[in-house]
């Protein structure tokens, strides 16, 4: 293909990867490029956190951590919410790095210290509930740009205990290829069967109800959350 691709009469040269809006893509429609890229960046500002966290209370590092490392570890995460596990474990690391950070370094106050609580909800929690917000403009509210996302709604051929029964269910995409059931439709509209069997009146809820439902019932589940195609 080298020299056969064109464009206004300009040949083209073959890439390995191509960058879209800061979203790295291989020729082989992975990301993994790209999170190895975005770790290194976010683990470089959790070496930079840790050199002033000396200097800072609990409070300002973890406003420092929400501003300058975790939109890197966020950025465009539904475009790329297909990679392997082994990734996304990568940056769930660099996340528990800056909350050790966080939470150390500051003394006890006496005479009673409750237990450490994690401050932040995991990185996964946060991909799935921004995920359903997303499908909800879609599937719910008709946002335009939004309409490649869309799936047909479910069928029901039948009505038993063990199948969801919500009117709000879609099909959900078949296949056999592990990476295809991570993407962002076959992994949310896993997610979406499940979220409004639980949830009742979708139909009527605006963006704020949604996001705050979806946060309460991903709550409910583990992490990580293991989907069947149902």
């Amino acid at each position: 293909m080298e020299g056969r691709l064109r464009f206004g009469g300009v040949p083209l040269p073959l890439q390995e990867a191509v960058k879209v809006l800061g979203v790295k893509v291989d020729r082989e429609l992975r990301f993994d490029g790209h999170i190895k890229h975005i770790a290194k960046k976010a683990s470089h500002r959790v070496s930079a956190l840790r050199r002033v966290a000396s200097f800072l209370d609990r409070g300002g590092k973890l406003l420092l951590y929400k501003a300058q490392i975790r939109p890197y570890l966020e950025y465009a995460a539904l475009s790329w919410m297909s990679c392997a596990a082994s990734h996304t474990r990568r940056l769930d690391s660099i996340q528990r790095r800056a909350l050790r950070l966080v939470d150390a370094a500051d003394p006890p106050d006496p005479p009673a210290q409750i237990e450490p609580v994690s401050p932040l909800d995991s990185l996964e929690h946060r991909r799935d509930v921004a995920a359903l917000v997303v499908f909800h403009k879609a599937q719910v509210q008709g946002v335009p740009h939004l309409a490649g996302l869309r799936q047909p709604p479910r069928i029901a051929t039948r009505s038993t205990r063990t199948v969801l029964t919500s009117g709000d269910a879609v099909e959900v995409p078949r296949s056999r290829a592990s990476q295809h059931q991570r993407t962002f439709v076959g992994r949310v509209s896993r997610m979406w069967n499940i979220f409004t069997a639980a949830v009742p009146h979708i139909q009527e809820m605006n963006t704020q109800s949604v996001k705050l439902a979806a946060n309460r019932w991903r709550l409910s589940k583990p992490t990580p959350l293991r989907l069947v195609i149902l």
